[in-house]
């Protein structure tokens, strides 16, 4: 259904016919407090995912007051939502996925009547809660009791087993893109920022933290053995960034602002990892302006947590499949820390929109880490992604490889591929070498300033370009191809690889050994980063047909044993090592393929393994259902879902 825009064009203009703020005061054109209310999503935003009418009723501040019960698997308790309405509005609609929705009562306790829509496969269900029409300042609040079932969605349940200390079950939320609703009645809009406070009561032995200033660091003590803990976020927040996490955990600081949680016997370990982090913030800072969200802290979960990183602020949520030893895979903490700017203060306002976080959040982690590594590694991190898009641009339908998509009907889960990481970051360095750094950066610090704690379009984005950096400017216009990048499939004429002269011997390496058939021990490999392997162990000919072999088990063993890759402990080297192999249907491999495939659930290598297992027919997919079936069991449901959908559920 169209939905039609309330009033003054949007609720933006009703938070200002209210009298509510919609913006901070600024200082130096940065905004440095969040606004009282985040601005509304506007008429050009809407976001086919949600069943929520913001323009008739928009949730402003969450407050959450649940128990954690690891015994039945749910969290119980209460959401109080407070709602900003338009004049004479009677109802508010939510989202929920397979939630149990107990009652709804008004502020002042008294019973609110509701409905529950029909279910859909990919938005789960509308709850309609009906409230008497009344003039005012269009502020309410409404009070949700309810509980969530063992299978939501966005909450993994984890057994002492399965945890590192092996003593003490594990808790843990992923909300992106909307599994926010399947644990907090709310609008699950990206466009919807709401402020947020919890109050979470769980088994005493166990801490929480979440993506909020933590009020009782402590915890308070609570009956029946439990503590309770209290948090607060001020910052409008987009709501799949509500994050929780909840076990047997530990601290350690990096500097005065930064540190890292994580199970105690994995702390010192993590602790030296991700020890960069300090520098990562302050190089950040000084590109594009001040971090607006107090402390930034990670914690590393357990293995089945199925992202690489997940930007929640104050506190990302990170895969231990990152702690290498060596501190070569330390580029996704400046990812996920670039999003403390695009993404999490500047939004996309639809998951259409879903390149503005990803794309500005790959550009700006690589110029961290050319601050903080320097240039070389910067350009061999981006010919790494440059690869990678030109495989995923042959493989994705035509419309799916345009920056701008529309996923209505589809799970926005299909929008989330190489194309809006690395297609957008090369849209940003396109802009960044015709305009100029300079320019290019001065209008970049302030698109974020000017949009701090709003959602944003693809249209708005080229509105603010065109105003703060084209200027006018034709020829500028003319070169840039601004609508060609977003709104059409592939690259445009202007796209320009990177290139790196660090590179040049692997290649020459990769020849010598796949090619011309030489040995393994001619391979430099002791004398090259993280990145210069991955760049040999993604090598293929030329031309090279599906499935085909273009290795013996000879060159294969002689690979594996003297590059010592059946032991290897870089996620990504074995990743790409174990793509070459199962293609091969190598069998040495498999061991290494099933020991790695059940010690961690992170989607990006656990789906395209077990696609290369599926691939080889008969021989491939007998292992992948053999694997799969000891593995499910250790996944998070994003994970699981995935693969699911190729091998079956055992």
């Amino acid at each position: 259904m169209k939905r039609k825009a309330f009033g003054l064009v949007s609720a933006l203009a009703l938070a200002a016919a209210l009298g509510v703020s919609a913006c901070s005061t600024t200082t130096g054109g940065a905004s440095m407090t969040p606004p009282a209310i985040a601005p509304a999503p506007g008429p050009q935003a809407v976001d086919s995912h949600t069943y929520g009418r913001p323009e008739i009723a928009r949730v402003v501040d969450v407050a959450l007051d649940l128990t954690a019960n690891f015994q039945a698997k749910t969290l119980s308790g209460t959401a109080t939502l407070d709602l900003l309405t338009a004049p004479n509005a009677g109802e508010v609609i939510l989202d929920i996925r397979n939630l149990d929705i107990q009652s709804v009562n008004d502020a002042a306790g008294q019973p609110l009547r509701f409905d529950i829509g029909a279910d859909d496969a990919i938005k789960g269900q509308p709850l309609t809660v009906h409230f008497p029409a009344a003039e005012g300042d269009g502020r309410r609040k409404i009070i949700v009791r309810y509980s969530t079932r063992p299978d939501a969605a966005a909450l993994q349940w984890l057994t002492p087993a399965q945890t590192a200390g092996g003593q003490k079950p594990y808790l843990f939320s992923q909300g992106q893109a909307i599994l926010t609703r399947t644990w907090v009645p709310t609008q699950d809009s990206p466009g919807i920022r709401q402020t947020y406070s919890a109050r979470i009561t769980a088994p005493a032995d166990l801490t929480v933290v979440m993506s909020a200033d933590h009020l009782t660091p402590e915890g308070e003590a609570a009956p029946n053995g439990q503590k309770t803990w209290r948090f607060r976020m001020n910052n409008p927040i987009p709501p799949y960034l509500i994050a929780l996490g909840v076990g047997e955990l530990a601290f350690a600081p990096f500097d005065n602002r930064t540190g890292v949680w994580t199970e105690p016997s994995r702390l010192a370990a993590a602790q030296w990892e991700l020890e960069p982090t300090a520098a990562m913030v302050t190089a950040a800072e000084k590109l594009y302006g001040p971090y607006r969200w107090g402390r930034y802290d990670l914690l590393v979960l357990p293995p089945s947590f199925p992202f690489g990183g997940m930007e929640n602020p104050k506190l990302t949520f990170a895969t231990p499949t990152i702690i290498a030893g060596d501190r070569s895979l330390v580029s996704l903490v400046a990812h996920e820390l670039a999003h403390s700017w695009s993404g999490n203060l500047v939004t996309n306002a639809t998951w259409n929109d879903f390149w503005l976080n990803e794309g500005f959040t790959s550009y700006f982690e690589n110029r961290i880490m050319e601050s903080v590594y320097g240039h070389d590694l910067a350009v061999q991190e981006q010919v790494l992604a440059w690869d990678g898009l030109q495989d995923e641009l042959k493989s994705l339908p035509a419309d799916d490889t345009k920056l701008h998509l529309n996923l209505t009907g589809r799970d926005p889960d299909d929008g989330m591929n190489t194309i809006a990481y690395d297609k957008g970051a090369a849209f940003l360095r396109t802009i960044e070498g015709i305009a100029g750094r300079e320019k290019f950066d001065a209008w970049m610090r302030g698109y974020f300033d000017r949009n701090a704690y709003r959602p944003m379009t693809t249209a708005m984005f080229l509105d603010d370009i065109r105003a703060h950096l084209v200027k006018g400017d034709a020829r500028l216009e003319t070169a840039l191809k601004l609508d060609e990048w977003v709104y059409q499939p592939g690259l445009p004429s202007n796209a320009v690889a990177p290139v790196s002269h660090a590179f040049e011997p692997v290649d020459v390496a990769a020849v010598a050994f796949f090619q011309n058939k030489g040995p393994a021990s001619a391979i430099p490999w002791s004398g090259w980063n993280t990145q210069q392997r991955q760049r040999f162990l993604s090598w293929r000919p030329q031309g090279l047909a599906a499935n085909a072999d273009w290795l013996t088990d000879a060159q294969l063993g002689d690979l594996q044993s003297t590059l010592n890759l059946a032991n290897e402990g870089n996620s990504e080297l074995i990743f790409a090592w174990l793509q070459i192999a199962l293609a091969h249907r190598y069998q040495p491999s498999v061991v290494t393929a099933e020991k790695f495939l059940t010690s961690q659930g992170r989607r990006k290598f656990v789906l395209p393994l077990f696609q290369t297992l599926w691939n080889e027919g008969d021989w491939g997919r007998a292992q992948a259902r053999r694997i799969y079936a000891e593995a499910r069991p250790l996944y998070h449901p994003v994970t699981a879902g995935s693969v699911d959908a190729l091998v079956g559920r055992p």
